[in-house]
């Protein structure tokens, strides 16, 4: 039997959300998609499990918590100190990345407006093996 894939996304733009569950589900069909459109409703869902995440994907660019209050919160509780947090963000700027991995992000991805690429970067999310998996200045960010 197949580990059950809780994945956790975070983002106020309700047409990312749906298009990022369609690409997970077509790439995991098992994977449980777990969407929250503000960082409130995150933190309430992730101290109240189950379910608990396998990874969290996360927007920096939402009204009320940003992504990096979110990261800074998680970063501080001892129970989300290993969760695989992934910034999933239009923001492609230096100052953001270095910003994201510098707060304890896991890995960084730059939401492309190309259909293949945005596929390819979930894809490559998905398969990282979390438990062995440590980013250093040339794996932090998502190439295609």
């Amino acid at each position: 039997m197949a580990k059950e894939i809780n994945i956790f996304y975070t983002d106020d733009d309700i047409d990312d959300i749906e298009m990022f569950t369609d690409v997970a589900l077509d790439i995991d069909p098992d994977s449980v998609i777990h969407s929250y459109n503000n960082g409130s409703k995150l933190l309430s869902a992730l101290n109240n499990p189950p379910p608990r995440p396998t990874v969290l994907f996360l927007d920096l660019n939402m009204p009320g918590l940003t992504g990096f209050d979110i990261l800074i919160k998680l970063r501080s509780n001892e129970a989300f100190k290993d969760l695989p947090i992934v910034i999933f963000s239009t923001s492609s700027d230096e100052q953001s990345i270095a910003h994201s991995k510098e707060l304890g992000a896991s890995f960084y991805v730059t939401k492309s407006s190309d259909f293949s690429t945005f596929k390819k970067s979930i894809e490559h999310v998905m398969k990282i093996d979390w438990n062995n998996f440590s980013a250093d200045d040339n794996s932090f960010v998502f190439t295609p």
